[in-house]
């Protein structure tokens, strides 16, 4: 019997922030489901150049098929996003996973998530104690206007921040943001549309 859903992830940070999602599939509103998750050696640019051919000779070991990768660094800086999407959906079809594939491109890339207004994203980054708030070092820092609710460039941003707090960069970072931040807080476009298309795929 085929397993429910297939992951071609960018990187492994990706791999780890969705590993801590699929896992909580009560959180998710999605019904429990076998998954596999692996990372495109190629990173962003062969998520868009090549998911089809990578996913191919899995067509009969997965109903489903999901690509996730960051708009920025994936060399598409002529489409937006959303036609990104569409191209690697449209190779995905014709290569055989046709009304069972979709993909997902986060714009600028998945640090985007992170930034929610979720007192655990604090905690998480190692801020949850440190005078000034986490909120207000990056606006010291000028890594966010008071205007916005978001960096602008929300990956330096995690690093800085991280580095600020004296904590190195992991995957187990992602992973514990996600079974920690809600799933409802994140008003991204591509994390909305990661979990319609999970819900209708593997509803409850």
């Amino acid at each position: 019997m085929a397993s429910d859903l297939i992951v071609l992830a960018a990187c492994q940070n990706t791999k780890f922030a969705l590993l801590g999602m699929l896992n909580q599939s009560e959180r998710l509103r999605i019904r429990p489901i076998s998954f596999t998750i692996i990372v495109h050696p190629e990173h962003d640019p062969g998520c868009v150049r090549t998911s089809a051919e990578v996913l191919r000779s899995q067509q009969r070991l997965y109903e489903k098929a999901l690509v996730m990768c960051d708009y920025e660094g994936s060399g598409a800086r002529e489409e937006s996003a959303i036609d990104v999407e569409k191209r690697i959906e449209q190779r995905l079809s014709v290569s055989g996973w046709a009304g069972r594939s979709a993909a997902v491109v986060i714009d600028p890339e998945l640090e985007a998530w992170v930034w929610s207004d979720s007192p655990h994203v604090e905690e998480v980054l190692g801020w949850r104690y440190r005078i000034p708030t986490l909120r207000a070092w990056l606006v010291d820092q000028g890594f966010l206007s008071t205007e916005y609710a978001k960096p602008a460039h929300p990956k330096e941003a995690v690093l800085a921040a991280l580095k600020a707090a004296n904590l190195r960069r992991s995957s187990a970072i992602y992973a514990s943001l996600a079974r920690s931040v809600s799933f409802e807080r994140c008003s991204d476009r591509a994390f909305a549309r990661l979990k319609d298309v999970l819900r209708n795929w593997f509803p409850q």
